[in-house]
């Protein structure tokens, strides 16, 4: 009724009748029905995909299951998110044990559960291939909210059952992990992104989701109020609706104008489709495929719908400058100030209308031609967006990793060079305070850093890790100096074969939150027409037990899902003998190892590759070069690939400057007769050019690795922080007995890893600084034991430097 009327008003106005006979014509009919201004509802969809689960490391088999839900984060809002749709991809073939029942949704809490599954061996893969969508509802007043959607994923386990009823009830006792994913304000109006989610050490999985987030249109709800006799619309709008303080209409020459909250509901939906259509336009073409329901759609704005000129205008072109404009505080055309003084936008409430429907049914039609797209391309889909999370990934860990320039290597001469923190231009300096050393210089600028950190604007338009982002700044802060060494190709080319001469631009130098250079691999080991074997052997440290890598290991596994692994297990309850005998039985292991890979897979033709690689913790280190001089490993020498050494006392304990770390280790000497810590401390020969940490220098240990990776932490007392880094140590300037004989190792170590070689290779150290203020003082923080463990029990830094240096660990 009240469009007929509008349409007889536009009629008056084309004769000449203008706007007084329109006034006159609702002045005499003391009943009519006014419409109110619109409460423009929207809805927020986030479509979760769960693609497959994968056991990396559970500890109990049995009956998993995953259960989803979703919230606002503010708390503001009474209703979570509810579930409005589930597809199911694939169907589990019948008769199959590894699925039990069927997913289902909780009405009291709102919940969405999987399927339960049986998990039965190590790195088992279950397709679970289902699609959920959840609806969020945004009023008017939230259209400008700065509040996040918190994705709550919670993994219930129960052991095995038959019984359906009891299998359910143990299920839905108590969750045996959680975690939680939080959406930020900027990327709930469109985000389409690949999401691996992890659970906590004890619970080590894979779940592989893609997420999908849209605003669309959830209609529009209108009041009707009687006009009273007297009134005229003038005064019923402006008299009843004229709150500029709130943001509502205002009138100007009798027609009202909508304020900035239902702006925002348009500038939101108009964000949305341009942010949806962007990302499907990447999408089809990063897959080769086409959107065929878009192919056909007409998405002109009001080419088939009812809108007037005047909206189509602000709604033409994807840029849309008029509606940028009329969506600001400012506009050349139709003004009027509120209460508050704010200019405001020039849309009339029926343009408002049509605008809010143009749009929200172009969502429509966009939202469900890409979920369609998505299920008939679902895993092409994940692929591509897995490369994109990755990519997006460096530069987002770059907040907590401080890249700079490592100095090229020089042999020290009188302990200390250019490249050695006491030195400047290559004078010796004089005793340096203290304060000065360089494991507080780093606890200091880490220190500093956690400090900016809090300051920073975290990266609003992506998903957010709240095992991360949940407290920023007690994520350990890692410092990271990197150098490449040419290969002896490029040395000749450029017309010198000293392998000391490097190019500036060969050193990564990386800003704060700049992205990571990884260097381009050069090995010509990466054929893809040839099978390549990838076998990494981890080594626990001193009274160690070999899962206690297993968090690096597990990282290392999902950035190479294809590694084989080896927990080394033959020095467990062995740790206080003879490094030599230690590295004779690790060589030993490692060799009967690949023999037994080769061997299997021989049976398919013969490796073209093989990488091995090494990792450490403590001194474990020192049991993988023992070993690497051992006979059994020499046929391997040529495969060797990548060595991250995790606290590695490389250089011994001979300047420890712990005492209390000290006493303990001379109660172990004389109480426990710990052979390896007579050889650690130097003790085990009168003559210290015969000991056997000055031989193991002397041999070439390090020299075979294309890449050499050094983790150490200022934090750690177990572990002298120089011999750590494999770098100069100011007592040793002090030193004129002994101070020679350390930098003679130093110099051998540094010119293993600086040696020519055919193949480009990379140096790079990085200095962890966890957060220990949740410890309190205790005796484990006084002598160095808390940052020393830390490098088991906590795998971010793992996970920091091995995803954005993938390419050492592939």
């Amino acid at each position: 009724m009240f469009r007929r009327l509008r349409h007889f008003i536009g009629t008056l106005n084309a004769k000449g009748g203008g706007g007084a006979n329109a006034k006159r014509l609702l002045a005499v009919r003391p009943k009519q029905v006014q419409v109110e201004p619109a409460m423009l509802e929207t809805v927020q969809e986030i479509a979760v995909y769960i693609h497959r689960f994968h056991n990396l490391d559970l500890f109990q088999q049995g009956w998993y299951q995953i259960k989803l839900s979703m919230r606002w984060e503010d708390g503001g809002r009474e209703l979570p998110g509810t579930p409005a749709r589930v597809v199911q991809y694939e169907v589990p073939e019948l008769g199959s044990d590894e699925i039990f029942m069927v997913w289902r949704i909780d009405d009291v809490d709102h919940s969405f559960f999987t399927q339960p599954f049986r998990i039965k061996y190590v790195r088992q893969d279950v397709l679970l291939s289902v699609m959920i969508s959840f609806n969020l509802a945004v009023g008017i007043d939230e259209s400008s909210s700065s509040s996040s959607v918190i994705l709550k994923f919670e993994l219930l386990h129960a052991p095995i059952s038959e019984n359906e009823s009891v299998l359910q009830a143990a299920l839905d006792a108590f969750p045996a992990a959680v975690h939680e994913l939080r959406v930020p304000p900027k990327a709930l109006l469109g985000l389409h992104t690949y999401c691996p989610l992890h659970f906590d050490s004890y619970h080590a999985v894979l779940i592989e989701l893609s997420i999908h987030v849209v605003r669309l249109k959830a209609g529009t709800n209108t009041n009707q109020k009687k006009v009273p006799s007297d009134s005229s619309l003038l005064g019923v709008v402006a008299g009843e609706h004229d709150h500029g303080k709130d943001g509502n209409y205002q009138v100007i020459d009798g027609v009202s104008y909508v304020g900035t909250k239902e702006l925002a509901v348009i500038k939101a939906l108009f964000a949305s489709r341009a942010t949806l259509l962007e990302e499907l336009q990447k999408i089809s073409k990063a897959i080769d495929q086409k959107i065929d329901d878009l192919a056909d759609a007409n998405l002109d704005f009001g080419t088939n719908m009812s809108i007037s000129p005047r909206t189509r205008s602000y709604l033409k072109t994807s840029t849309s400058q008029k509606l940028e404009q009329s969506l600001g505080e400012k506009s050349n055309e139709h003004v009027g100030y509120g209460s508050n003084g704010m200019l405001l936008p020039s849309l009339s409430k029926e343009e408002l209308v049509d605008a809010f429907q143009t749009l929200g049914n172009q969502l429509s039609v966009i939202w469900n031609a890409f979920l369609k797209f998505h299920r008939n391309n679902r895993i092409r889909i994940v692929e591509y967006l897995r490369g994109v999370w990755a990519n997006d990934r460096r530069t987002e860990w770059a907040i907590w990793m401080v890249h700079s320039r490592m100095e090229v290597h020089k042999r020290m001469m009188n302990a200390v060079d250019d490249a050695s923190p006491y030195a400047v231009r290559g004078k010796i300096l004089a005793a340096r305070k203290p304060s000065e050393d360089p494991s507080h210089v780093s606890i200091s600028r880490a220190e500093l850093h956690r400090k900016s950190i809090a300051q920073m604007k975290i990266n609003s338009q992506a998903i957010q890790d709240l095992h991360i982002f949940g407290d920023p700044a007690r994520i350990p802060i890692i410092f990271i100096e990197q150098t490449t060494i040419k290969s002896l190709e490029q040395n000749t080319v450029n017309g010198s074969s000293s392998f000391g001469n490097l190019d500036k631009n060969e050193t990564s130098i990386i800003p704060i939150l700049g992205h990571p250079l990884v260097p381009k691999s050069f090995s010509t080991c990466g054929r893809r027409n040839g099978r390549v074997l990838k076998a990494v052997v981890f080594v626990h440290g001193f009274q160690g037990h070999h899962l206690d890598l297993r968090l690096v290991r597990n990282q290392w596994l999902l950035i190479d899902p294809g590694a084989e692994c080896l927990m080394s297990e033959v020095n467990e309850e062995k740790t206080s003998g003879d490094f030599q005998e230690m590295g004779g039985r690790l060589a030993e292991e490692v060799a009967s190892f690949l023999r037994k890979k080769i061997d299997l897979g021989s049976r398919s033709g013969p490796y073209r590759v093989v990488k091995l690689s090494f990792v450490g913790h403590s001194i474990g280190n020192i049991i993988v070069r023992t070993a690497l001089t051992d006979a059994a490993m020499q046929p391997y020498l040529k495969y060797l690939h990548t060595y991250m050494s995790i606290s590695g006392p490389h250089l011994g304990y001979l300047y420890s400057s712990n005492s209390l770390f000290n006493s303990g280790l001379w109660l172990l000497k004389k109480l426990k007769g710990a052979h390896c810590m007579h050889q650690l401390t130097f003790t085990d020969d009168a003559d210290i050019q015969k000991t056997f940490f000055y031989k193991l220098n002397k041999q070439k240990t390090l020299e075979n690795f294309k890449n050499v990776i050094l983790l150490s932490s200022p934090q750690d007392g177990y572990v002298p922080y120089h011999s750590a880094r494999i770098e100069a140590c100011y007592a040793a300037t002090l030193d004129s007995k002994r101070g020679p004989i350390f930098m003679e190792m130093l110099n051998s170590c540094l010119d293993q890893i600086h040696a020519p070689s055919t193949e480009r290779r990379t140096f790079v150290r990085c200095d962890v600084n966890f957060d220990t203020s949740s410890q309190g003082r205790n005796l484990n923080t006084m002598i160095g034991r808390a940052a020393h463990i830390e490098f088991l029990e906590t795998d971010i830094f793992a996970k920091f430097i091995m995803w954005s240096f993938s390419e050492f660990f592939t």
